[in-house]
């Protein structure tokens, strides 16, 4: 049997090591994007949504109405806003409305 090393790590610093290690933000970054448009926004705009797509620090969301893309384009820096206070980074700096 070996020894456990007196050094004690906590999970949430063992997966932020693993995470640093393999280069997997970019990837979580993208599904965790995903998750808090559909939080944020609300089965309203969602039902118009049909991709989320985080490339570099620009979100592209393509909408299947003119109209809602219009409104959202008023409010474009908001949504930035929430969206990053939702993910606890600042993650998007623009947004693309197709």
């Amino acid at each position: 049997m070996n020894k456990r090393s007196s050094e004690e790590n906590s999970i949430s610093d063992v997966l932020k090591s693993f995470i640093e290690t393999n280069k997997l933000q970019n990837g979580l970054d993208k599904i965790n994007v995903r998750d808090a448009w559909k939080n944020v926004m609300g089965p309203g705009v969602n039902n118009y949504t049909t991709d989320v797509v985080l490339k570099n620090s620009t979100l592209y969301v393509v909408l299947t109405s003119a109209v809602l893309r219009e409104e959202l384009l008023y409010g474009k820096e908001k949504i930035i806003t929430i969206l990053n206070e939702e993910l606890r980074r600042d993650i998007i700096k623009e947004i693309n409305f197709k």
